[in-house]
């Protein structure tokens, strides 16, 4: 094939580099808004629920914190780390460093189109537990039509600014991650005094006694598993997005320390101290009674679940109340994401159409609770961007660290290895097989079979592209 007769689609051949001078150190830009996205309480709040008897505490508070260590690494350094590479030496944007992986004319839809697409998934979940936390604040019902209503209103309303009025959501949001941190460091001030005394084996004896029904408590590869399924499932869309934080970073350092902080050491402490809220509610015995009081039939193990044990009177209302107010710039930033994706990839559509179109949907799995369901949510996100993340680490490796430029095309190398990793990522969603970690081995499978292809020879070549310095 002659390279010089492939033409480039336009919005490859005008993208412009950021310039060095408008890029800043790590701590400025990557490692606080990558924090903030890890204090949004959906994250966290579920750090140790699962069904199973103990939850993820059922082999002790010690592994469980281990396994988030060990989840938390895995984002840094699989995830994150080479797109943060990548957009760091070129300075572009995700949608065009794709290209290399994934083709010019592929690169539209993978990871361009499905980014955006995912983005009304996570609409629909902050929408959801948005509504479900201002339902409490005014003592109504989880199910209430007026919880409903909220739905409607927080997820039209969050799409609307996404779209128009998101540079002013984004001077708030400066100041609103101090809510959730000063309402985690406040439940941990309430429940410390029981961590010392934290017994997993008798949260398993205790969830049997309340809920007969549980599944039996997860084993130590279980927990492990589980733990990777939630933290990297939750993160690996803004693990790809790397590449649009790292064209903002100056060099190495940058990307690196970015990771470090914004990421590991920020899931590390958000997530880990739920987990110790937990810990330390059931290690309390006149804790534990008030929250097996308040499961009514279900062990109450998620950590804002906890609030209504561990605050008197108003107090829990005003903590949800307060969380749901941090999680609408999150909502809106999603809406934003979507609305840019969708603005390069269906050029002809207007954005107030396809925008609205998915806030539609969004709202549809707020109100039929399937966007409640978090850990189904993860992994379908972590099977949809756990192989392009493969594919892309992959690729960088193979050209010497560095990026190779737009394939031709569509790459048969990149949509290969996602086809099959989004396959084996999706088994357990569909029941079909119980895959351990689905979207840690999606992003193995991507990573294998990329490399196969690439060795075999499935990739499209490379067009040339004229060099931009940053």
């Amino acid at each position: 094939m002659n390279q010089a007769n492939i033409q480039l689609p336009s919005y490859i051949t005008s993208a412009v580099p950021n310039p060095s001078n408008k890029r800043a150190p790590w701590y400025t830009n990557t490692a606080p808004t990558y924090a903030g996205i890890f204090l949004w309480f959906v994250f966290w709040q579920d750090a140790v629920n699962a069904p199973n008897q103990g939850g993820l505490l059922s082999q002790g508070l010690g592994w469980a914190l281990i396994s988030l260590v060990l989840a938390a690494l895995v984002c840094h350094f699989l995830f994150y780390l080479v797109p943060g590479m990548l957009g760091m030496k070129t300075g572009l944007p995700l949608y065009i460093v794709g290209t290399s992986t994934f083709g010019s004319t592929g690169g539209f839809l993978l990871p361009g189109f499905l980014m955006g697409l995912l983005q009304f998934g996570w609409l629909g979940v902050n929408t959801f537990f948005a509504a479900q936390a201002l339902g409490v604040f005014f003592g109504l019902e989880s199910s209430s039509a007026a919880v409903k209503a909220i739905m409607v209103i927080w997820g039209v309303l969050a799409a609307f600014v996404g779209l128009k009025g998101i540079q002013y959501v984004a001077k708030v949001a400066t100041y609103l991650p101090l809510i959730p941190i000063a309402i985690l460091l406040l439940l941990l001030a309430k429940t410390i005094g029981g961590l010392g005394t934290f017994d997993a084996s008798k949260l398993v004896e205790l969830h049997k006694q309340v809920d007969a029904s549980a599944p039996a408590a997860l084993s130590a590869f279980g927990v492990l598993a589980v733990m990777m399924t939630y933290v990297v499932g939750f993160f690996a869309t803004a693990g790809a997005a790397g590449v649009d934080f790292g064209l903002n970073s100056r060099d190495k350092k940058d990307v690196s320390m970015g990771g470090i902080v914004g990421v590991a050491l920020a899931i590390v402490l958000t997530a880990g101290i739920s987990v110790l809220v937990v810990a330390g509610t059931y290690g309390n015995p006149e804790l534990s009674k008030t929250a097996v009081e308040a499961g009514k039939g279900k062990l109450i193990l998620q950590s804002t679940g906890l609030v209504p044990v561990l605050m008197a009177g108003k107090g829990a209302g005003l903590i949800m109340f307060l969380l749901a107010v941090a999680a609408f710039p999150p909502a809106c930033f999603s809406s934003f994401i979507a609305a840019n994706s969708f603005k390069t990839t269906l050029p002809n559509v207007n954005p107030f159409i396809s925008v609205g179109i998915g806030a539609a949907i969004s709202i549809i799995l707020a109100l039929t609770g399937l966007a409640g369901k978090a850990i189904i949510v993860f992994n379908i996100i972590g099977a949809s961007f756990g192989p392009i993340c493969g594919a892309m680490m992959v690729d960088y490796l193979l050209n010497g660290k560095t990026w190779s430029g737009p394939r031709a095309g569509f790459n048969p190398a990149g949509w290969v290895s996602w086809a099959l990793g989004f396959v084996v990522g999706i088994l357990p969603i569909l029941n079909i097989y119980p895959v351990p970690a689905a979207p840690v081995a999606a992003f193995i499978v991507g990573t294998v079979v990329y490399f196969v292809a690439a060795k075999a020879g499935m990739l499209t070549p490379v067009v040339p592209l004229p060099a931009k310095k940053a």
